[in-house]
Order: structure tokens, then sequence, then C-alpha cells
């Protein structure tokens, strides 16, 4: 029993194509992968998003109105507050009542978060349990569009 090799004087020669069936296969793979995760990935966690509800504001007696203006100077009431500390101390005394008053954080629209976030870790270190963002719903819908 013989086998022929082909000739087997001089040069070989030089394989000049490209084997892509394992390319196909890795590709293969990796798009079952994706198709496999990208569910999961996406809808991993249930969550009942909060809807927008537009409930008329309650301005009773006892609010505790906090102002945020554009600057990010805080006001208790109508009084500016000179420091955090200040702010802590004055809302403690509001935290040991029963009931507790509700807080109304009145942030303008061009502020930092920073300022906000301020005050509302004031009324969080007081003891303030009922914190309330105050908006304006009609301005949203009454403002005309800026621009040309």
């Amino acid at each position: 029993m013989a086998m022929n090799l082909g000739p087997s004087e001089g040069d070989d020669e030089l394989l000049t194509t490209i084997n892509t069936t394992p390319l196909v296969d890795v590709m293969l793979v990796l798009l079952i992968i994706f198709l496999i995760t990208i569910p999961v990935v996406t809808t991993s966690v249930k969550v009942e998003l909060p809807h927008e509800v537009q409930q008329p504001r309650e301005t009773k007696p006892d609010n505790i109105i906090l102002s945020v203006n554009a600057q990010g100077q805080a006001y208790l009431y109508d009084a500016p507050v000179r420091s955090n500390a200040d702010l802590i101390k004055q809302l403690q005394s509001f935290a040991e009542k029963t009931p507790q008053p509700e807080v109304q954080i009145r942030g303008d629209a061009k502020t930092d978060f920073e300022a906000v976030g301020r005050v509302l870790y004031a009324a969080q270190v007081a003891g303030l349990t009922k914190v309330r963002f105050v908006t304006d719903p009609q301005g949203a819908a009454t403002q005309a569009p800026q621009g040309k």
C-alpha cells in the first residue's frame, strides 16, 4: 500500500486562503450569548415606577417652609440661614413637636442640586420625617418655548 503525497521535489506552496469556519462559529456563539443575556439585563428587577400626581398643596400654619434661591442661599420662612449647623438647630425644635410638621422645600429651578441637598440633609439630621418638594405645575405649562 502506497500513498501519494504529491510531488516531493522542491518548493512548498503557501496556503493563501483563510479558513473562515472558526470565525463564523465564534460569531454565532457570541450572537447566541448576547441574545440570551440582553433581556435579562434590561428587565432583571421589576419596579413599578411612580406616576406624577398633581395634588393641591395644603398650607397649614405649622408647615415649615424652606426656600433655596438661585444662588444657593437657604431661607427658613423668610429669614436667611447663616450655616447648615444653624439650620439643623432650628429644625430640631420643630422635630420635637407631636405631630411633626411637614417640611416644604421650595428650590429655585436654576439652583444647584447640592444647595437643595444640604437643606434636605439638615431636615434629615434634625429628625424631620415629612418632607415635600413644592413645584409649580402651572408654570411648566404656561411658559412659552424659548428660541426663535
